[in-house]
Parts: C-alpha cells; structure tokens; sequence
C-alpha cells in the first residue's frame, strides 16, 4: 500500500494516476472529506489527516510500504522559516510512529543552494528527513513548467509575458507536474538503503522567449517578453500582500544567478518527457475552460 499526500494537486494526482494504472494499491491522505469519493471510485483507501497532526498522519502512514510526502508550500514565510520548522518536526514524529518501508519526498532544484532563500524551507526539510533511520529519496525536480499559469491572461489578452527570471534567453531547468509525479511513482516502488537525492528536468531546458514562443503558438498571436526589473520586485510583491519578500526574491536571484541550478550530471539526474507547448497548451485551455463555466 502507498500512502501519497497532496494528492489532490498535480504532482500527487499524477503520482497516484500511475501507480493506480500499474495496479498497486494507493491509500489517498486527504484533509478534506469532500475530495474523498472521486478517489473512491478510483479504487483508493481513504485517510483522513492534516498535515499539522502528527498522531493522524502516523495513522495515515501506518502499515504502508512507501509514503509520498509533498510538504505544504508557505510562499510568505516569517523570518527563519519557523512555519517548516512545525512541519517538518509533525512529519519526523509521524514518520517515526509509523515506520513505513521507505519515503519519497518532494524537494526542489535548489535545496542544497548554500545561500539562504525561499528555497532554503526544503533545505530544512531534508535535514530534518535525512535524520530517520528510514530509507528516504528526495526528489528535486526543477522550476515548474505550471508555473507558467500566472502568464495566461497578459500572454491571452496583451501578447506580453511579464518575467522575473532574465534575462530573456537565459535558459532554466523546467519540468512538468505529471513528468515528477510519474518519476515518483517509480521511485517510491524500488528498493534502497539509506538517503538518496534524484534530480529530474523536462527534455530542454526553458528560457523566457521560449515561454513566449510557446503561447505564441498556442494562442496564435505573437507574445513577447517584458523584463520585470530587479528594483521593482519588493513594491510588486508588498502589493500583492507579501510581508516578507525578501526569500522570494534571493530565490529569483538564485536562478537568475546561477547558484540555484543542479550541480551534478550522472545517474541522480532523470529527464522527463512532456514537452514545453503542451503544459501551455493545457493551461490555456483549462483557463479558457473556467471562463466560460
């Protein structure tokens, strides 16, 4: 049985896809009892657990032979990060408690970056995980092609894509959601000892022309690059109720820097196949989809 949390967003619903079409039992950890009958019919055991409560999610692991752990993501962290400090203690707890098999949890490019950042929450994450005698894998994959979702509507209606990672043919490690919820249902299934880190980025890596080009293609109108400068980013995200930007905004200098990147080629690196257009072809569909409902 596996155990996968977040398995309503899109890495825990692709992950859960996979294993259910490979015929292997998923227990789906769910806070919200609403969600649960969808994954009824889809032939899942149901467990109910916040990912606050350390006793419900040690029950929500107990007798599983992996756990997919996909932390919640605080965007606005207090200073020092103490939000992850509670989530990761409430996972060691629980993961103690329960002894599953093995873990696969989700990292990101990024967490081993030695310069403090939003980033730097997963950091913490595998420092406190790397400490259980369990064997664990912490999948870091890099910048999520989804994220592009925040382009559609001034690609759609203005032809602009407004980007904070520059400049415009600088190219970034991205990857589909569905490519790392695949990866880590193959993961959770092999056997390990110990800690292991597995990198994972799309066919080619991305740039913000490419970005551009793709909704250009899909939408059938040209859509070109504005560069959001550096000096403007604290005002934009205090506007957009940020209290504390500055994470947010080493992260963005990370990749734009370079020392937010993998590292190392070999054989923790894996490669997804979904190609660039066809996310920004879903995403402007799905987008299209919501305005009409």
């Amino acid at each position: 049985m596996y155990a996968i949390t977040g398995i309503t967003g899109k890495v825990g619903g692709a992950l859960a896809k996979a294993l259910i079409e490979a015929g292997e039992p998923v227990r789906a950890v769910l806070r919200d009892p609403a969600k649960a009958e969808i994954w009824r019919k889809r032939g899942c055991e149901i467990a109910f657990a916040d990912m606050g409560d350390a006793t419900q999610l040690a029950a929500a692991f107990k007798g599983a032979t992996g756990v997919f752990i996909l932390p919640p993501s605080e965007f606005d962290p207090a200073p020092g990060y103490p939000e992850a400090a509670k989530q990761n203690e409430v996972l060691t707890t629980a993961l103690l408690a329960a002894r599953p098999e093995r873990v696969v949890c989700l990292s990101t490019i990024g967490a081993d970056a030695e310069v403090d950042n939003l980033l730097s929450q997963r950091t913490k994450l595998e420092e406190a995980l790397g400490e259980l005698d369990l064997p664990v894998t912490f999948l870091r994959p890099g910048w999520f092609m989804e994220n592009a979702v925040w382009d559609v509507a001034s690609a759609r209606d203005e032809g602009v894509l407004h980007s904070f990672l520059q400049p415009a043919d600088k190219t970034f490690a991205m990857v589909a959601t569905q490519d790392i919820g695949r990866l880590a249902a193959d993961l959770i299934r092999e056997q390990w000892i110990g800690k292991r880190v597995v990198e994972l980025e799309g066919p080619a890596r991305v740039s913000p022309n490419d970005l551009a080009n793709a909704f250009a293609s899909v939408l059938g109108h040209p859509v070109r690059v504005e560069i959001v400068p550096r000096a403007n980013w604290e005002g934009l995200f205090r506007a957009q109720g940020s209290r504390n930007p500055q994470p947010r905004m080493r992260m963005l200098d990370g990749f734009n820097e370079g020392w937010i990147d993998f590292k190392a080629e070999g054989g923790n690196r894996a490669r997804g196949k979904t190609p660039l257009e066809r996310v920004i072809e879903a995403l402007v569909r799905q987008a299209a989809a919501s305005r009409t409902a």
